[in-house]
């Protein structure tokens, strides 16, 4: 049997997502990743180049497989964060690690920062494209809404006590309704997308 070096790495990668959602970086073991992905350690940093380095490509790939998922675009933004709801749902993962990086990342700053900041600056510049006034209209309206839409997976005990309802797919779904509609009144307000020449 031949050793399948792209196929280890990609295990290590998923019991890596799984562990850090779980652990954080600091409660993350690298024997556990390894075990999780029937390879060894030195897969790992040899893959990755340790701990700290896998959790920021984790973290990146997560985000990045949430913007390539979905396009939020002023025009067509309910639908959009509906969208978005539901991939948060899907993927409660994403939220963790974004917790697990807020709480400890050094000195606030952040496995391949620039390399992820490149990436919304891109979405920015696709809003502006939309009509958007400029770009700190732009880079408002997406933090906005990636908080409007975030905020029940980060804190779903607080979904569950302000809405009162102990069926958490029924509050999910009740939240779903909300952002879409929330989405549905902003999209109103923001200015109408120039017609292209």
């Amino acid at each position: 049997m031949t050793y399948d070096a792209e196929a280890t790495r990609q295990r290590i990668f998923e019991a890596a997502a799984a562990e850090f959602a779980e652990h954080g970086l600091a409660g993350a073991r690298v024997d556990r990743i390894a075990a999780a992905a029937r390879a060894n350690k030195q897969a790992i940093y040899l893959y990755f180049g340790g701990k700290e380095k896998l959790f920021g490509q984790v973290v990146r790939a997560k985000v990045d497989e949430v913007c390539h998922a979905v396009s939020l675009d002023p025009r067509t933004l309910p639908e959009a964060v509906g969208r978005l709801h539901d991939w948060y749902h899907e993927h409660p993962e994403l939220v963790r690690l974004l917790l697990w990086e807020a709480l400890e990342a050094d000195a606030g700053q952040v496995e391949g920062e620039r390399e992820r900041g490149e990436s919304y600056r891109g979405h920015v510049d696709g809003l502006l494209a939309t009509g958007l006034p400029d770009r700190t209209a732009a880079q408002d309206w997406l933090f906005t809404v990636l908080g409007l839409v975030a905020w029940s997976f980060v804190a779903p005990q607080m979904r569950r006590l302000v809405l009162d309802e102990p069926d958490a797919e029924r509050a999910v779904a009740r939240r779903r309704e909300t952002v879409v509609e929330l989405a549905r009144v902003l999209s109103e307000r923001s200015p109408a997308p120039e017609p292209h020449a």
